[in-house]
């Protein structure tokens, strides 16, 4: 059972997105810092490859949050996500995102630190994505292409341009 210590969460089922090798079994707890973030990216994502050769795909998201002030006049506050994506999710994702495509992410939050190249150290709170959604609303095709298949069946999708929506022929109830 879950001590409920602090930094600690249990969800049965869900394993927060630990590699394999740190799994526990059910009946024990996983640390993590579980987030969904929905926004836009704000430039396009920056593919790149380790010395190892895994896929590492990061972008940043702006997130937009609306609220009304004591006055009753509608505020809005923009916060900046930076978000890093591996190996399959890094690829896939890759070929359909691009700068204003709305997203939902999935993850994790991790600190990273390091020492700048003045000696003082740096650190920041990264995304860590387990799991990325195009928001239907920001595209305005889709050809899904299954992992595997090759040829002319690419996964694309591409902004939904600003143009009117056609009009139905009939009534499709």
């Amino acid at each position: 059972m879950p001590d409920g210590s602090a930094g600690s969460c249990y969800l049965r089922g869900f394993d927060g997105g630990v590699p394999p090798q740190q799994k526990r079994d059910e009946h024990h707890m996983v640390a993590f810092s579980p987030a969904i973030i929905i926004g836009n990216l704000t430039a396009d994502p920056k593919l790149t490859y380790t010395d190892g050769g895994a896929a590492l795909l990061k972008f940043g998201i702006a997130s937009n949050h609306y609220y009304r002030d004591k006055n009753d006049e509608k505020q809005e506050k923009t916060s900046f996500f930076d978000v890093a994506a591996w190996r399959y999710l890094a690829e896939d994702s890759a070929s359909v995102l691009e700068k204003g495509v709305g997203v939902i992410v999935q993850g994790r939050l991790e600190q990273r630190t390091w020492e700048a190249d003045d000696g003082t150290k740096r650190s920041k709170v990264e995304l860590i994505a387990d799991h990325i959604g195009v928001l239907t609303r920001s595209i305005e095709d889709f050809t899904r292409k299954r992992r595997g298949e090759g040829g002319s069946q690419a996964s694309t999708a591409s902004p939904r341009a600003k143009q009117a929506e056609p009009a139905l022929e009939k009534d499709p109830f």
